[in-house]
């Protein structure tokens, strides 16, 4: 990948350019960012309350700056953004749905959740800078890789079209513009080359913007761009730990919440052996993953401490956005997470964004989601395909990890109510399809017999 790249993993690229590279990180995250608070606000008990949520919303920011500095700096080094996980959604909503919880105010709420995430964040800290996750590294191929990281991608699909088709012409139009940019004109000028992902957002959005201000998308239109939210918000915040009041620790929440945890880190692995390819550095080895993980659970408690209602996880999207346009530097992500710290303390400059139709983020992530799926399947050009063995584990391996999670949606597992909390860990393992491709990969690329050179490990380690 290293010839394809204009900027490598140590390439620190010019002023003019890394700035604005480091703001299409920015603008990338975004849509997945105020979807999670937007997801939860029901949930939390927030409603309506505009202020409050925009709030949240830039709390989500200011510590997703925080992590991916931490992350880039001294965790596992490679350009990862971090960013809130959809991994803790289900356990977060279930806990705000615990008996005396229902009724409860929301920071009230907000106390639970902010200490049953503190909790899973000292385990997945320990989990990684004991060296366990690393250990394991040993017993995982591109057999394993492969699937984790293309179902990362193609689990994704239902906040593609979905969300693009609630007006085809423009999540088509930034469909379109993103294909065109990245992929037909990055050889005509340099800023197709290097920003295809933030021209296509701004362009779709500003034809948005046009087409409402003429009246030809009304206020009901689902890519209207609706302004009536910022002025609600603050022109100047910092958040605060605490903020919302001291985090409650409760046992029945904390084992639930670990379920989205370690689905959270068995896609962060994917996401760094994905990150590392596109961004032209060495497969990582046991002791990069590890600290990688180790500091995911650092963020996930620092997020806890400032009350995000969520954990941080390395954001699969601005890993698509690496690979299309081409820039694996580590100073641009550095920077993007300084654009985020700034950003979040302007109430007004972060609700501008919520502004952004559901249209052009769907159309976006059609573009980035499945360049993460492709980077997934690059990892078997280590494999011998001509294997009966080898086939026959990555295709089970991608239907159980495609059917699976429709099975425990439609047929939740149950234990009564003693056993809950172990229920509540299975249905949410079960519903995440990397987290079941990964496994069904890891233990019949373990069991089935194959030498080293047929599985692709001669290769890998090479």
């Amino acid at each position: 990948m290293k010839k394809n790249l204009i900027y490598g993993i140590d390439d620190i690229p010019p002023l003019a350019e890394v700035v604005p590279l480091g703001f299409q990180h920015y603008l990338t995250m975004f849509g997945s960012t105020v979807a999670i608070p937007l997801i939860l606000k029901d949930a939390l008990g927030i409603g309506d309350d505009k202020v409050a949520l925009a709030m949240l919303i830039s709390t989500m920011f200011f510590v997703s700056g925080i992590t991916t500095l931490l992350q880039t700096t001294f965790g596992n080094r490679l350009p990862l953004i971090q960013g809130g996980t959809f991994s803790l959604l289900t356990p977060t909503i279930t806990i705000c749905g615990m008996a005396g919880l229902s009724t409860a105010g929301w920071e009230v709420r907000m106390q639970h959740v902010q200490g049953a995430v503190i909790l899973g964040g000292v385990v997945e800290a320990l989990i990684g800078y004991s060296g366990l996750v690393g250990k394991l590294l040993k017993y995982v191929g591109p057999i394993t890789i492969a699937p984790t990281i293309a179902l990362i991608g193609l689990s994704l699909y239902q906040f593609g079209a979905p969300e693009a088709g609630r007006h085809w012409g423009i999540g088509g139009l930034t469909i379109a513009l993103i294909i065109l940019f990245s992929q037909y004109m990055k050889r005509t000028h340099r800023a197709f080359e290097l920003f295809p992902v933030m021209l296509g957002i701004l362009i779709a959005w500003g034809t948005s913007w046009l087409l409402t201000t003429m009246g030809v998308f009304g206020p009901g239109h689902p890519a209207a761009v609706k302004t009536d939210d910022i002025a609600s918000a603050d022109w100047f915040r910092v958040p605060l730990p605490f903020q919302w009041g001291m985090p409650v620790f409760g046992a029945a929440a904390f084992i639930g919440m670990l379920a989205g945890f370690l689905a959270s880190i068995v896609e962060s692995v994917g996401d760094y052996y994905a990150c590392a390819r596109l961004a032209g550095a060495p497969v990582p080895d046991k002791r990069v993953v590890s600290r990688g993980i180790g500091m995911e659970g650092v963020g996930c408690v620092i997020a806890g401490i400032f009350g995000t209602g969520n954990g941080t996880t390395s954001y699969s999207e601005n890993i698509g956005a690496i690979g299309l346009t081409r820039v694996g530097s580590r100073r641009v992500v550095q920077v993007g997470g300084v654009i985020m710290l700034v950003l979040a303390t302007f109430g007004k400059f972060g609700a501008l964004f919520t502004t952004i139709p559901a249209p052009i983020v769907g159309g976006m992530y059609c573009a980035m989601f499945g360049m993460i799926a492709s980077v997934g399947l690059s990892n078997l050009q280590f494999v011998d395909l001509n294997s009966a063995r080898n086939l026959f584990i990555i295709g089970f391996a991608f239907f159980m990890g495609l059917s699976v999670p429709v099975y425990f949606t439609q047929h939740p597992f149950q234990l009564g109510a003693e056993l809950s909390w172990l229920a509540d860990i299975v249905n949410t393992l079960g519903k995440t399809g990397m987290a079941v491709g990964a496994l069904v990969a890891f233990v019949l690329d373990n069991t089935i017999p194959g030498t080293d050179e047929e599985r692709g490990l001669t290769a890998w380690k090479a």
